[in-house]
């Protein structure tokens, strides 16, 4: 058998990850499965435990690359735009995650079941991606607030990252939900996402 390339092997793994990506659009958490996923790849089920154990695993990559793709956009943001107003950061970060409702959705649901499903070596490998995301919104922070204390530049990322993960659930209801609500008198509002972080980041700045 010939010997599969780096090259080869992250191919596969992209290849993976997108299929994933791809039920994930019209499936939820529980109902894919590797069988799933597998035939919607190229080669064969059991060719995916060479490169993922789990769902979990694959899910968690996943979300390492949304994460990067959002490290990324703010990266190329901070390199375009040396300064910015507290209203325009709140807008930038909030258009930022627009882009990004795969990261806020996958964040929302079966996050712990990812990481406890996870060997090792994978999960080290999402955290060092998740690390960045921090340090790129902290970098944001150092370079259009210099004079901001760095206990409230803490206290924003201790606040907002957690924030994050409530974004997807106020922000996409299904109508089964929203009738359960009307039913128990609860004063829903919708908000987009755009909506809900530009008052939130506004908000903790001001």
């Amino acid at each position: 058998m010939p010997k599969i390339t780096p090259e080869q092997t992250n191919a596969r793994k992209e290849e993976i990850i997108n299929a994933c990506e791809e039920l994930y659009k019209t499936m939820s958490f529980k109902e894919i499965t590797i069988k799933e996923i597998g035939n919607v790849t190229s080669f064969t089920r059991t060719s995916i435990y060479n490169y993922f154990q789990t769902k979990e695993e694959i899910f968690l990559a996943l979300l390492k690359r949304e994460y990067e793709l959002w490290i990324a956009s703010l990266r190329q943001t901070m390199a375009e735009r040396k300064a910015m107003t507290k209203d325009e950061f709140a807008d930038m970060l909030a258009r930022s995650l627009v882009d990004r409702a795969q990261l806020l959705k996958i964040m929302s649901m079966n996050h712990y079941d990812m990481e406890t499903e996870s060997r090792p070596e994978q999960l080290m490998e999402f955290k060092v991606s998740y690390g960045e995301s921090i340090h790129t919104v902290m970098a944001c922070l150092h370079q259009y607030f210099p004079d901001m204390e760095i206990a409230d530049k803490q206290n924003f990322i201790y606040t907002f990252f957690p924030f994050m993960f409530g974004i997807y659930p106020y922000t996409f209801v299904t109508e089964k939900q929203r009738k359960a609500m009307e039913e128990a008198n609860v004063n829903y509002v919708f908000m987009t996402i755009y909506e809900i972080t530009y008052s939130f980041v506004k908000k903790f700045l001001d």
